[in-house]
């Protein structure tokens, strides 16, 4: 039976803690908010950030601006990320490398990413909420929900540090190989790193089982 058609017209305005309340309701107070970047990059790490943040009564006006990270700017992006940081319980990242996702597959490498990041954490979480993205392989009581980092302000702050670490992956990687223009564009698939990959050929970082022709 196919999956019935996600209504977008119902979801909120920004991400807020409509998920996160019901869950705390029921005694899950570390509730870890999961969520990638880099999965459909042509080059360079895929990650993954979980956050767990505190049941106070502040933390919508504290978060206020903290969204998909997509639809935020890169200076709105590492305005939040700092705030994030400080306001969480815990958060933690993981990776996933180029030569990872291409031995597994992205999908697999984009959950080994999020196992590495939820056992970096120094408090364990009781509970997972993810962008969709089901993690049988963590031993944890989860939910998956469609367009989660548009519903759920934990998932988004994950978001957030996902997008900003990889960024800074990519930027570290624009020094080594400053002829592609990683810094630009974060090795995604636009069509001046399609032009560059054509006329150079592939890096180390990049991954070899993507179509990255032009």
């Amino acid at each position: 039976m196919p999956r019935k058609k996600f209504d977008i017209s119902t979801l909120p305005k920004y991400p807020d803690l409509k998920i996160e309340k019901r869950l705390w309701k029921k005694g899950f107070l570390n509730l870890g908010g999961i969520d990638e970047a880099g999965r459909g990059a042509l080059a360079g790490d895929v990650a993954v950030a979980i956050v767990i943040l505190p049941n106070i009564s502040k933390l919508t006006r504290l978060l206020a601006g903290v969204r998909d990270s997509k639809q935020m700017t890169q200076r709105q992006r590492e305005h939040f990320e700092p705030v994030i940081k400080e306001i969480a319980i815990a958060w933690g990242l993981g990776f996933a490398s180029p030569t990872e996702v291409d031995q597994i597959g992205i999908l697999p490498a984009t959950k080994l990413a999020a196992k590495r990041a939820v056992e970096s954490l120094a408090i364990s979480p009781d509970y997972l909420i993810t962008d969709y993205l089901a993690l049988p392989d963590i031993n944890l009581p989860q939910e998956k929900f469609v367009k989660g980092d548009m519903r759920s302000l934990t998932i988004a702050s994950a978001s957030v540090l996902a997008k900003t670490a990889r960024d800074a992956k990519m930027r570290e990687l624009d020094e080594e190989y400053p002829e592609y223009g990683f810094a630009q564009h974060k090795g995604y698939g636009t069509r001046q790193h399609r032009e560059v990959i054509q006329k150079l050929g592939k890096s180390l970082v990049h991954r070899q089982s993507f179509n990255l022709k032009i």
